[in-house]
């Protein structure tokens, strides 16, 4: 075996090695992946209960509800459609009616959505990029116009 074949040996079997690594590591995180969806889209998508994903939209006006404990319900919509939200736990200080919010969980047999992370925005400027854009399809968005910050109406 000469030199040069020696060389691409070594390099095939290398690059073999990465692939087979590469795949491992792809198959082990494919669980752990998280995919973020608007109400319209959980609607539109029909997605199985039990699904993971990241919800995201504005908490509609009038929708919080909490009862004994730290239980939390709310309403998250994008102004299509929208999705009742059951949360346990204490919520961000940010957190009220009208502002942005995406929650973190898994969606129940009867449609609804049980979250164990909430997260609210952080300052009057700050909203998902997936959350924007579905507010302004829905024409629920003054970001474009001077002085408004990016706020939905």
């Amino acid at each position: 075996m000469t030199r040069k074949q020696r060389r691409l040996t070594l390099i095939g079997a290398a690059g073999l090695v990465l692939a087979v690594a590469v795949g491992l590591i792809l198959t082990a995180l494919n669980d752990r992946i998280v995919f973020f969806r608007s109400p319209a889209e959980v609607a539109e998508l029909k997605l199985q209960p039990g699904t993971r994903f990241r919800l995201g939209g504005l908490v509609e006006n009038a929708s919080v509800s909490k009862s004994e404990g730290q239980k939390v319900t709310f309403r998250v919509t994008d102004g299509a459609k929208s999705i009742t939200v059951n949360h346990t736990g204490i919520l961000p200080d940010l957190f009220r009616e009208g502002q942005g919010v995406v929650c973190e969980g898994t969606l129940q047999p009867d449609g609804s959505f049980t979250a164990d992370t909430v997260l609210a925005k952080h300052d009057e400027k700050y909203m998902p990029r997936e959350v924007s854009d579905a507010l302004k399809k829905q024409g629920h968005w003054q970001g474009d116009q001077p002085g408004q910050g990016g706020q939905p109406k």
